[in-house]
């Protein structure tokens, strides 16, 4: 499981801006999403993947979701 704490200190590897997560739903974190990109970076055994190539691209309507 991924510590709350880094999520505060990591940053959108393309724009630097702040990173939300997002959850399935049982609750366990899934990704983090930058909204000014619309970029999920996926989480792959607790572990962010910061890679601009293995992020998924949103549409404006997911990005916007909380």
């Amino acid at each position: 499981m991924i510590d709350h704490r880094l999520v505060d200190l990591l940053v959108c590897p393309v724009c630097k801006g702040p990173l939300e997560m997002r959850r399935d739903p049982l609750l366990r974190p899934t990704e983090l999403v930058c909204p000014a990109d619309r970029l999920a970076f996926p989480l792959r055994d607790g572990i962010p993947v910061m890679l601009e190539n293995e992020a998924r691209s949103l549409p404006a309507e997911e990005a916007a979701r909380r």
